[in-house]
C-alpha cells in the first residue's frame, strides 16, 4: 500500500466521556482512545488536517446530550485551538453538517476513520465517505463496540459485532487498517 498523502484527512467520530457510562454495557477494545490519541499526535506532527465529530443527542435519557458532561471530548483526544469539531444529532459526520463542505474546500481526497462506536456512528460515516467518492480507511483497533441484544434477545459480544462491522466495511466501503500499519504510512 502507498503512503498517505499530506492531506489526508483524520476523522476521529465521538470519543466523548459519555461512553464512559454503564448504561453503554460491555466495550471491547479498552486501548483505543490510546491508539486514536497516537494517530492524533501523528497527524498533529506532520501537519495533516484533523476534524473531531461530536454527537450532540437530542435523547433526553442519553450521557450524550449537549446539557451533559459525558457530551465533552475526552481529554487525551481533546481538539487543539484550530481544529474543527463538527457537531451531529444523528449516526452520520455528514448528515446535517458541513463535513464533505470542509473536506472538499482542503481538497482532501482520502480519510483515515476513528472513533465510537464501531457499529453505529463509525460505520454510518465511513459508508457515507466512500459513497461520496473519498478514500477511505478504518483503523481496527482504533474502533470499539459494545455487546447488544438483537431482536431474539440473543446478546452479541461486543468484539463480534466490532469484528463484523469491520468486515462489513472492508473491500467495499474501506479498507481496514491497525494503527501501527497506519503511522507506517505517514512518510512526513
Amino acid at each position: 500500500m502507498k503512503s498517505l498523502a499530506k492531506q489526508t484527512a483524520l476523522i476521529i467520530i465521538d470519543v466523548q466521556k459519555g461512553f464512559n457510562d454503564p448504561v453503554w454495557g460491555r466495550r471491547n477494545n479498552p486501548h483505543a482512545e490510546q491508539n486514536i490519541a497516537a494517530l492524533l499526535t501523528a497527524w498533529r506532527e506532520t501537519g495533516r488536517p484533523i476534524f473531531h465529530v461530536q454527537h450532540l443527542s437530542r435523547d433526553p435519557t442519553s450521557p450524550l446530550r449537549p446539557d451533559q458532561s459525558g457530551c465533552e471530548i475526552k481529554d487525551l483526544v481533546r481538539p487543539a485551538a484550530g481544529e474543527p469539531v463538527i457537531q451531529k444529532e444523528v449516526n452520520s459526520g455528514f448528515i446535517g453538517t458541513d463535513l464533505e463542505d470542509q473536506l472538499r474546500q482542503e481538497t482532501i481526497e482520502t480519510v483515515v476513520v476513528t472513533g465510537l462506536t464501531t457499529n453505529h456512528c463509525v460505520s454510518t460515516t465511513v459508508r457515507m465517505a466512500a459513497n461520496l467518492g473519498f478514500d477511505t480507511h478504518v483503523v481496527s483497533d482504533a474502533t470499539a463496540a459494545f455487546d447488544r441484544d438483537g431482536p431474539d434477545g440473543r446478546q452479541y459480544p461486543a468484539e463480534q459485532i466490532h469484528d463484523i462491522s469491520l468486515a462489513n466495511l472492508h473491500g467495499e466501503f474501506a479498507t481496514v487498517l491497525a494503527t501501527e500499519d497506519v503511522l507506517g504510512l505517514l512518510d512526513d
